[in-house]
Parts: C-alpha cells; sequence; structure tokens
C-alpha cells in the first residue's frame, strides 16, 4: 500500500548523490547507550506462512497489489519506486540479498563464491559465478556485464541518468579472471559495502549505451535473468505479468504467472473482496475487518454487530420506520430512500466481511522507522537547544504504543538511526540525547532564551546573539533608518502612558492571564480540524504571526549560552571528541553549539505551557510548522503527529499543523524544506556507511546561497558525523566498521535533527491457501517458492472470484 512519508524510491535511492527525572540536570557520555556492547535485541520474526516446496503445487496465478505501475524497470534511476524493487526482484540478480536478520547474504543461484582476495596495495574482489547462469537470451552472466554497470553508475559520464553511483566511483578497474565465470574487481580506495554493489544487475543490453540506460528499461526488460520474465505491462488493465523463465536454472518457479496489479490503497479492502488481489499491503483498518470476518464465520447468518447499520439503536430504528410508512409523504419519501440506501449498505458490508473470510493478516516490523524530523536550516530550531528541548518532550515509548500496540506488535521505541532491532551491530544510541524529561526541556527552552513574556518583549539590540536573530532583524533595521524621528516620538508618548497605566495593569496581570490561559486552551480545542490547526498558539488579533513557509534559505547559526558550552566541552570530553589540552576539534563544530549539551546546572525551567501561556522571545511566539499527510492511509501519521503536538504544548512549544496531499507531502514540503517539524521514514539498510551517509551528511552552501542537502532534509550534521560515515566505508573489518556506526549514530541523536520513534508496522492480506508469502520483515523474497498449497481448477483465469 502507499507509504506516505517513505521518500519515493528510497530503497535504491539511499545510495544516491543527489532512500529523554528532576531539575538537576544529568550528562550522559556522549557515545553511551542503555548497555556496553552490542545489544543483542531480537527482531520481530517474518509471517509468511512458510511452507516445504514439496507441499506447494505448480502452477496457478497470484495477484499481487502494487501501489501503481512502476514508472521505470531500471532501479537506478531517480523515478524508481518499490513496484520498481518489487518486480525486478523476480527479474533479476541480486548477489546479496538480505536475509531475516537483515544483513546480506550471498545467493547462490548466480554466485558460487565472491570475497576479498587482496588488501594492499589495493582491495580486489574476486566473484566466481554459477556456472549455470545464463540471460533469458541464453548468454552467459559474465564479465561484460559488471564492466558496463560499473561504467553507466560511476558518475563520470553524464550521458547516463543515473540517481546514485556510492561505490562505483571507488572501483579502479574489472578484469576477467582466470575464466569466464570469473570477475576480478580492483578498487581505487578500500570500500567495506562492496556486497552492495552490482544489485540488481543489469545486462549489458541495458547499461551499455546512455540510450539503452536512459530509455530502453524504462518500459520494458528484454533480457532477464530471475526465475520469472517479464511477459507484458498493460496500463489500462494497469497489470505488470510475469511467467516462469524456461531458461532459469535454479528451483522451478511454482506460479505459472505472478500478475502485479496497480491498486490505490483506498481500494484494496473491495480488491480483495472482489478477488481482485491475492496479496496486499494493509492498513489497520482493513486488517479489522479481515480479523472480524474470521470470527463471524460462525455467526449463523445472524446480523453482524459492526458495518454499516451497527451503531442504529432500537428506538432509532423505529423513528424511521414510522416516519417511513408515516402520513407526511415528503417525510416517508426521505426516510424510504435513507432506508434503502442503508439496507443496500448492509448487503455490499456482509458480502464483503463473507469473502474476506479467505485471507489472513500476517503481520511483523517493515524494514523501515518513522522518525520526526527536526528543520535545523532556519527559524528557532536553528539552535540545537530547541531542537534537544523538542526531542525530550517526547514520550516515545507512547508514540510507538499508539500504533503498534492496537497491532499486537512490539511497541518498543527504536534506539538507532542506522540498524534496526535483531540487525547486527544494532545498539540503543538514544543515551547520547537523553530520556523524556519535561522539566529539563523546559530548562534547556529557558538557556536559549524562551520564556513565557517573551512574546510581549520587543526585540532587543542583540550585540552577541545568534546570526539567526542578527539576519531576521536586518530588514527591521532598514525599516527602522528611515523612521527614526518617529519612533523616538512615539517611543515618548507610550512611557508617559504606560507609567500612568503602571499601576492599573499590575493588578490585573494575574487575572488576565489565567483568562488568557483558559482562553488558549478553548482556542486550540476548537481549532482542530483538516487543513490548517495550531496547538498552543493564539490567533487573536494582534499576535504575531508564525514564520511563513520557506522564507529562508540560509543556514542560521544561533550562539550558545556560555554555560551551555561549558556542559558541551564536558560531554565531548567524556566522549573522546577533545583532546586533553580542551581544544574542540574543528569537525564537531556546528549551528547552535555542542552537540550532546544540556542547559546548564541551575537554568530555571519555564513555567508549564499549558497553565502559564505559550513561551516567545524578543516579540515572537515560539510555534513551529508541523506538516502532517491527509491521506485516508496516513492515519496513523496524524495521530501520532496529534499526541506529538500535545507532549510540547506542555512545554511551552505552539505547532501549526498543516495536512496537504499525500502527492505534495515530501517533494513541495520535505525535500524543499518547508517545514519545521515533519514525519517521514526511511528504509532499513545492510550497508549503513554507504547508505546513511547522504541522509545525515552536513549540507553544504551553494553558490547561490542555498543549501546542497543530499538527502539530509534536517538540513542538520557535523563534519565528524561525515568523517565517521568515511571510515566506516572504508574499513574492511567489519567489526570495527559497526563500532564507528555506534558513533556516528550516538552523534547524530545528540545534534537532535533526526528523532527515530519506531519501526512501522507490515500487514499484509493474503489467501489462506497461499504460502511462502506475506510479512518479509528484512528479508527479500523468494519468487520461486511462492505457490497454492492446493492446487486451482485447471483454466482457472488471473482475476479470480472466490
Amino acid at each position: 500500500m502507499s507509504h506516505v512519508g517513505v521518500p519515493r524510491g528510497t530503497v535504491r535511492k539511499r545510495r544516491s548523490l543527489a532512500l529523554l527525572t528532576t531539575g538537576v540536570l544529568t550528562i550522559p557520555v556522549l557515545a553511551g547507550c542503555s548497555s556496553g556492547g552490542e545489544e543483542t535485541s531480537r527482531g520481530v520474526p517474518q509471517d509468511i506462512a512458510p511452507a516445504a516446496r514439496e507441499t506447494v503445487a505448480d502452477g496457478s496465478t497470484a495477484n499481487w497489489a502494487v501501489d501503481a505501475l512502476p514508472a521505470t524497470f531500471n532501479a537506478f534511476q531517480a523515478d524508481a519506486d518499490s513496484a520498481t524493487t518489487r518486480i525486478t526482484g523476480a527479474l533479476l540478480p541480486t548477489l546479496f540479498p538480505m536475509d531475516r536478520t537483515g544483513q546480506p547474504k550471498l545467493n547462490p543461484d548466480y554466485l558460487e563464491s565472491a570475497k576479498v582476495i587482496e588488501r594492499e596495495p589495493r582491495q580486489v574482489v574476486l566473484y566466481k559465478l554459477n556456472q549455470q547462469a545464463v540471460w533469458s537470451d541464453g548468454r552467459e552472466i559474465g564479465a561484460p556485464d559488471f564492466v558496463a554497470q560499473w561504467r553507466a553508475l560511476r558518475g563520470k559520464d553524464s550521458a547516463f541518468w543515473t540517481a546514485r553511483n556510492s561505490g562505483y566511483e571507488r572501483i579502479e578497474k574489472i578484469e576477467r579472471g582466470a575464466d569466464d565465470l570469473q570477475v576480478r574487481v580492483t578498487f581505487s580506495k578500500p570500500y567495506a559495502d562492496w556486497r552492495s554493489l552490482f544489485s540488481p544487475l543489469y545486462p549489458k543490453e541495458v547499461t551499455g549505451s546512455p540510450d539503452a540506460f536512459n530509455d530502453g528499461a524504462r518500459t520494458t526488460l528484454k533480457t532477464t535473468a530471475g526465475p520469472f520474465v517479464l511477459k507484458s505491462m498493460s496500463k489500462s488493465k494497469g497489470t505488470v505479468t510475469l511467467a516462469r523463465n524456461p531458461r532459469w536454472w535454479g528451483d522451478k518457479a511454482k506460479l505459472d504467472t505472478l500478475v502485479f496489479r496497480a491498486v490505490a490503497a483506498k481500494d484494496r479492502t473491495q480488491a480483495l473482496a472482489d478477488g481482485t488481489v491475492d496479496i496486499a499491503d494493509i492498513d489497520a483498518a482493513t486488517a479489522d475487518r479481515i480479523t472480524l470476518a474470521r470470527r463471524d464465520r460462525g455467526s449463523n447468518g445472524q446480523p453482524l454487530n459492526h458495518g454499516p447499520g451497527s451503531e442504529i439503536t432500537p428506538s432509532q430504528a423505529l423513528r424511521s420506520w414510522a416516519q417511513a410508512h408515516g402520513s407526511d409523504e415528503d417525510a416517508a419519501e426521505i426516510a424510504q430512500a435513507a432506508r434503502e440506501k442503508n439496507r443496500k449498505a448492509v448487503v455490499a458490508y456482509a458480502t464483503e466481511q463473507k469473502a474476506l473470510r479467505d485471507f489472513a493478516v500476517r503481520k511483523s516490523l517493515e524494514p523501515a522507522y518513522t522518525q520526526l524530523a527536526l528543520n535545523g536550516e532556519s527559524g528557532p530550531l536553528a539552535d540545537d537547544r530547541v531542537r534537544r528541548a523538542v526531542a525530550r518532550a517526547l514520550d516515545r515509548q507512547e508514540l510507538a504504543q499508539t500504533v503498534l500496540g492496537p497491532l499486537g506488535l512490539p511497541a518498543k521505541p527504536l534506539g538507532s538511526h542506522l540498524a534496526l532491532a535483531g540487525q547486527p551491530g544494532y545498539k540503543d544510541g538514544s543515551g547520547a540525547l537523553g530520556e523524556q524529561n519535561t522539566k529539563e526541556a523546559q530548562a534547556l527552552l529557558a538557556d536559549a532564551g524562551w520564556t513565557r513574556g517573551g512574546a510581549a518583549e520587543p526585540p532587543k539590540d542583540t550585540k552577541a546573539g545568534s546570526e539567526a536573530e542578527k539576519k531576521g532583524g536586518k530588514d527591521d533595521e532598514e525599516d527602522k533608518d528611515a523612521k527614526t524621528g518617529k519612533a523616538e516620538k512615539t517611543e515618548t508618548e507610550k512611557s508617559e502612558k504606560d507609567g500612568k497605566k503602571a499601576e492599573e495593569d499590575s493588578t490585573e496581570d494575574s487575572a488576565a492571564e489565567r483568562k488568557k490561559a483558559d482562553q488558549d486552551s478553548e482556542d486550540s480545542a476548537a481549532s482542530r480540524d483538516e487543513g490548517l490547526y495550531i496547538v498552543g498558539g493564539d490567533d487573536k488579533p494582534g499576535a504575531p504571526a508564525p514564520a511563513t513557509v520557506g522564507s529562508a534559505s540560509a543556514v542560521h547559526v544561533l550562539a550558545p549560552a556560555r554555560t551551555a558550552a561549558a556542559q558541551g566541552t564536558v560531554l565531548r570530553r567524556q566522549a573522546g571528541v577533545l583532546g586533553e589540552d580542551g581544544a574542540v576539534a574543528a569537525t564537531d563544530k556546528q549551528p547552535g553549539g555542542a552537540a550532546g549539551a544540556y542547559a546548564p546546572v541551575g537554568t530555571a525551567a519555564p513555567a508549564p505551557a499549558a497553565a502559564k501561556g505559550q513561551l516567545g522571545k524578543d516579540g515572537k511566539t515560539l510555534t513551529l510548522r508541523f506538516v502532517l499527510p491527509s491521506g485516508p492511509g496516513s492515519q496513523s501519521l496524524r495521530s501520532v503527529g496529534d499526541k506529538i503536538a500535545v507532549m510540547l504544548e506542555k512545554i511551552g512549544v505552539g505547532t501549526e499543523i498543516t495536512k496537504v496531499p499525500d502527492e505534495s507531502y515530501f517533494k513541495d514540503h520535505i525535500a524543499s524544506g518547508a517545514y519545521d517539524l515533519a514525519l517521514y521514514s526511511w528504509p532499513a539498510t545492510a550497508y549503513p556507511a554507504t547508505d546513511g551517509r547522504p541522509i545525515y551528511a552536513k549540507p553544504e552552501p551553494a553558490t547561490d546561497g542555498s543549501l546542497l542537502v543530499e538527502q539530509n532534509y534536517t538540513r542538520v550534521g557535523t563534519d565528524h558525523i561525515d568523517q565517521l560515515f568515511d571510515k566506516a566505508a572504508a574499513e574492511l573489518d567489519e567489526k570495527a566498521a559497526r563500532e564507528l556506526m555506534k558513533q556516528a549514530d550516538a552523534r547524530i541523536w545528540a545534534a537532535a535533527g533526526s528523532i527515530p520513534l519506531f519501526q512501522r508496522p507490515q500487514l499484509v492480506a493474503v489467501d489462506k491457501k497461499l504460502a511462502n508469502v506475506g510479512a518479509f520483515g528484512f528479508a527479500a523474497p523468494r519468487y520461486q517458492d511462492i505457490g497454492f498449497k492446493n492446487r486451482q481448477a485447471a483454466g482457472s483465469p488471473a482475476d479470480r472470484k472466490k
């Protein structure tokens, strides 16, 4: 189903250049975690109804729902998406697919072996190919295919329209080995993630020239090398049909044909009930309906106690009958039409429920996680103290429980940006930021200058303040120069009036503040609606307007308070970031001060916002733009967003929530930086050093003053984080590379640009007779093993009716 908030094509594009006790403040070690050493946290197992191949029947057709037809079959192009990945997985070689623990595993269908045979003076990897491996045209898979793909993806020829080249640019040369079944790859510099290369592997006919690469594989794949071949694609029917590959040398595919059918998320329930699809990712609502359908199997024809009409009480039913048979003809006609509409809805719902009994809901955790992104490019979140305050206000356990608990899945907050629970190297690094603590969050905001009375104060002439404040006041200063005389006169008059009113105001302040706080609460509750609403904000006339969307492009730097900087020094020395002389490494300097620093001991926390009102600074309220998708498949994200808004309201942070169409959510808001807070997801990877770097790399300024962010849409990063990624990518010792990734993760936590919340749920509706398919978790599907336990009737069409 549609995965709103997952960047389009990120499963492949993550290798792109272009997939929180008390008022006493504690100081955890920056690289610290909940326990020493590597955690043994287990992931949720896959749920695919496994069956031995001999128990699965040969033949028949299975229909698999995808969000839309793939825009391209070339997985290395920018518009490749989840459908591209799903379909090419059945057609092309993947040399090291992920196994159920999230590790890359050699695929014996294509490789006899692959290993590093030399490290000095150059890293050399020798691939020994399966001698039976051939393309569907009969040609052997060999070195020419590796060479063509390397030349297309290494980034030296701009004529190839490719979305990524990570790893390929490190290759110095590719040669034939001792025979045609050996491929020798020499690297110009060490590359730990060499297993990520050449997957999927395309034939040289696709990658050998720019024209073939750019256009030849968008709508067709004439040559393949998987258990299936591409039979046809019909845009009118919205289908991609695969058939058994007669030249496949591995285990024969159990299905005759495999049809991928474009079905929108909102239409999945109907498609399942109609028999249009046998396999579909679904949302919680559809999963509930399937569960209810199976529960109602023994109802013996009794009316369902759910669905249309189930909420009608006996008295309402009697009143409706009376109106339909009353003397008022007009009212009777309306009542009869309503009763007939409800009757049809009840019948249709019951029919669907009966069909849904033939399905099972298979569930696990998807290899992807949802995060709260904090845009640190400009505004209040350019100050890392404000970002950390937001992060420490979050009860991540409650947020995980909101999404995963009702589904019966383990509701545990995710502790890493670079690995998921169950993967090698997973370790909870959230200790670098700190646990949820409202008082410390309030203290951080106070240290950053955000106070209860700050919204009513005029901007101060800051001599040594933040760059963001200086830039924000530039235009005001220009206006001030033109109006100096008028301003002085106005100030004089204002002072006289203030003197007369001071005594009167002082006696009324307390009552007025209580009244305003109560009114704020009412306004906040009343304004929760689709479109735009403000949590913790004051929308009365005269209130400062929130920051305009996309109003700034340059990075704004807020200097830390002296005490906060001192705390940061302690943090970094504990983490080994500082030398014995106390000098701060340039690589760890970042906007907003020391990564991982806490508000200094003794900093007064502002009063709770719920009781005292919203925080402000220099005449501006602390209100953050929170962008959420509005589509029907995004309800869980909106529920999480609402809870986050309430959590932030408790520390005096207002949130202006805007709900936007799913199709524009990422491109027009996340990627463009038109947000302060947002919820979106990143997929898991077996190669964090390669795939994680563009997501967390420090943005670089472009010549036009904008930022080159790669895939770091939070615009938060440091040189030190970049260097840790680079070291890990070149570290051929896997244990040492994982340790470097843990250090990088701790620093990403401390920078507080991305706050992992939970691993996404994976719910898949599957025909009960199908085996070896469902919620795969980390693992890649084995398409040749998917099939029906019981044979379908001969000649059964692809669009089966249950």
